[in-house]
């Protein structure tokens, strides 16, 4: 098992690659995460095609998410394991990160996408209406 120490080092790592950069989220601040277009739907006037859509689509995510987690969830004990021998192959943790940074650079892709394809099923409109409603929720 993953000592503690080594743990917390790889999970401060991961979560500083994933904190926006100074002076805002640019990414953040141009797409809509479907929690804030679920929870907004009927403030925003989400019809019912919308809803279907960004429903059938959140699920297609949710579906690769899974996957993709179980995939970085087997990388990751690999990499732990090449990390715990005496002396560690640096060659074969190498190619053990890189996997992992793959399946997180999909992970991203994946919710970026979905971001994406939500935002262009939204009016201009709606996309005014949640950007108001994300300002004075913060």
């Amino acid at each position: 098992m993953l000592n503690r120490f080594t743990g917390l080092i790889l999970f401060s790592a991961v979560l500083a690659a994933q904190q926006p950069p100074p002076g805002g989220d640019p990414l953040g601040e141009n797409l809509f995460p479907p929690e804030l277009v679920m929870a907004h739907q009927t403030a925003i006037g989400l019809d019912e095609t919308q809803k279907t859509y960004i429903r059938g689509e959140l699920m297609k995510a949710q579906t690769r998410f899974t996957e993709l987690q179980w995939q970085l969830q087997d990388s990751m004990e690999v990499l732990v394991s090449l990390l715990k021998q005496t002396p560690v192959d640096e060659t074969r943790v190498m190619t053990q990160l890189d996997k992992v940074l793959t399946t997180e650079r999909e992970i991203k892709r994946t919710q970026i996408s979905l971001m994406v394809r939500i935002k262009n099923k939204l009016t201009p409109d709606q996309q005014a209406r949640l950007q108001k409603l994300r300002g004075e929720s913060k």
